[in-house]
């Protein structure tokens, strides 16, 4: 295993501590609780996520205006604590609400959930809701029904941008319940990742062999087969996607994401061909992002997501936002 790190047992406290010095007056860590957040409080409803480290830049870096007002990390591909959710909650000037959102894997809905039910006894008033986007497979040995992959970042932007405009709590959950509705990602993996307290590969793929929807854990996905163009894994891709919901005639924001492993030079050929398959199928892009959103450390291979717009999501994935890995 060859990393930069320096106790394996360090890598998250040290990957914040590292993000917090990079954005000094910007974001705040809170120790032990691994908690980045704004440190601009604001007069609004605050939105929180978070999950197992691994996934850089999700969570912590879409904290920041127009986005998340902080975000919690587990150790690598784990949940965090009710604790450290808690820790959380509790740095938000919360008058107005806050809202969870919730990547839909077991420990992070369960804990997640208890969180919530902790700061409402102290009379914190909290919604929470569930991302659900990987048409892949209906059930996974993470999670009870579709797993939380990539298309969360579109869910932090909308649901930011609707806390951002000083909307209610109902309404901020309600931006990011519609935006969930019309989300769907599929992914594909063409090598292992390596987790730092482990030091070798999670599973195997053959030099020629990629596996079809597998999840940002590791988690198995529905084929493995040879290696395909690029032009192939886009129809593969989208094509479970449009099976799975019904994009026809419509606009679309458009998620290009590597898993950490894979060059930009690749990201952008397979947008390529993306964008060719959508024209051809009378689906408008409006907005497309390409590159590392949604990784899973080191795994080189990616997931397509897509978000059916109308002038409300359009408005608001058009907001302004200044977070470190995503700024307009």
């Amino acid at each position: 295993m060859k990393k930069i790190i320096n106790n394996p047992a360090d890598v998250v406290k040290e990957a914040l501590q590292g993000m917090q010095a990079a954005y000094e007056g910007t974001l705040d860590y809170t120790p032990g609780a691994e908690v980045i957040s704004r440190h601009e409080k604001g007069d609004k409803v605050a939105v929180i996520s978070g999950g197992g480290a691994g996934h850089e830049p999700l969570h912590a870096g879409f904290v920041g205006k127009g986005m998340l007002d902080a975000a919690v990390s587990g150790n690598v591909f784990s949940s965090p604590s009710p604790d450290r959710i808690g820790a959380a909650i509790e740095k938000m000037e919360a008058g107005k609400g806050v809202l969870l959102v919730i990547k839909n894997y077991s420990g992070d809905v369960m804990n997640f959930g208890l969180a919530a039910d902790l700061a409402e006894a102290d009379d914190v008033e909290v919604e929470t809701v569930v991302v659900k986007d990987d048409v892949a497979v209906p059930d996974s040995t993470y999670s009870t029904g579709r797993r939380g992959i990539a298309g969360t970042v579109f869910v932090h932007k909308i649901a930011g941008a609707k806390a951002e405009e000083g909307a209610s709590l109902a309404e901020v959950k309600a931006a990011a319940e519609h935006a969930i509705q019309n989300i769907r990602s599929m992914g594909m993996a063409m090598s292992p990742c390596i987790l730092p307290a482990v030091g070798k590969p999670g599973f195997v793929l053959a030099e020629d062999e990629i596996e079809i929807g597998m999840g940002i854990h590791g988690e198995p996905g529905v084929e493995r087969t040879k290696v395909k163009t690029a032009k192939e894994v886009a129809e593969i891709l989208l094509d479970k996607i449009l099976a799975d919901y019904d994009y026809a005639d419509s606009e679309v924001a458009v998620l290009v994401n590597g898993l950490g492993g894979t060059p930009l030079m690749e990201l952008y050929i397979l947008n390529k061909e993306v964008k060719e398959l959508l024209e051809s199928k009378g689906i408008k892009i409006y907005k497309t992002l390409v590159g590392n959103y949604t990784t899973a450390l080191d795994m080189t291979g990616c997931s397509l997501t897509l978000m059916k717009l109308d002038d409300e999501l359009k408005r608001l994935l058009d907001a302004p936002c200044d977070t470190p890995a995503l700024k307009w």
